[in-house]
């Protein structure tokens, strides 16, 4: 049963990430692990035991306060609650925190968290999403603000083809749960030499025994890689978006030339779902 990281700060924006979360755990049994990342002023005079005793309390006040925020989204959306639980930290870092949280707690399958866009410093819901996406050992996936619940039924897998065949393994095991159909889109430059379509259609049916619909669009170098991406998914309309990101890029390339998975997470009005690229 996969485990599920959902995140929250309690604002009204952090709401569409859980709602994504009740969604899918009514269509596939998930466990889902609602977490929130407090910070704590610490007074000069105090011991370290002090500090510590003055976490817990704040521990157990914010988890208290965190299973009365869950139990009236629920209650909102009309949902059924499966298997939960509630947990607040002491971080001083919001995606630091999640990373750390998931190295030490190996069963997270995957995060879930909201997003509102960049430049709110120092805010779980800002630029700390952006860091989850690129640089999380674990699958992340984005939502935002305005998200409301619907069925995924159709999702795009959006592929440089390069080791894609792996890649899919995983796209198919997270779509194949929910019944959803998969897209695989792939921009092709002029001179690219791509393999027959329907032997890759037919070599992806044979291996993972799933049927694709595979879209092969050239690339039109008067737009940005991005904005090419972005007619298809107009154009495709999908349910939720899945990438690759390159997590081995060099700090320079981060700076200059930021994730096309980043810029999505920010500047879309779907779910995505980023893989780390092998």
């Amino acid at each position: 049963m996969p485990k599920i990281l959902v995140p929250t700060d309690f604002s009204t924006n952090s709401k569409a990430g859980i709602r994504f979360a009740l969604q899918w755990s009514a269509k596939q049994k998930l466990t889902i692990q609602f977490i929130h990342f407090f910070n704590t002023r610490r007074l000069p005079q105090w011991t370290d035991a002090d500090f510590k005793i003055n976490v817990d309390r704040e521990a157990v006040h914010f988890t208290q306060k965190l299973e009365k925020f869950i139990r009236a989204v629920y209650k909102s959306t009309n949902t059924v609650p499966g298997k939960y639980s509630c947990l607040a930290k002491y971080g001083l870092s919001a995606d630091i925190a999640i990373m750390d949280y998931c190295r030490d707690h190996t069963d997270i399958h995957f995060i879930c968290i909201s997003t509102r866009g960049a430049g709110k410093l120092n805010k779980l819901l800002g630029t700390h999403t952006g860091n989850l996406t690129t640089r999380s050992k674990v699958p992340v996936i984005t939502v935002p603000k305005n998200y409301r619940m619907k069925p995924v039924k159709d999702i795009l897998y959006a592929s440089d083809f390069s080791h894609y065949a792996k890649e899919l393994k995983k796209v198919v095991a997270f779509a194949r749960p929910l019944g959803a159909k998969i897209h695989v889109l792939h921009l092709s430059s002029p001179d690219e030499v791509i393999p027959e379509k329907k032997l890759i259609i037919k070599g992806i049916k044979d291996s993972l025994h799933y049927v694709i619909d595979l879209q092969i669009e050239k690339r039109r170098f008067s737009q940005s890689l991005l904005k090419d991406l972005q007619r298809q998914i107009y154009r495709l309309k999908p349910s939720l978006i899945i990438m690759f990101t390159d997590q081995h890029r060099n700090f320079f390339q981060k700076l200059l030339f930021p994730s096309k998975v980043e810029q999505l997470s920010f500047g879309m009005s779907l779910p995505l779902l980023s893989f780390k690229k092998e």
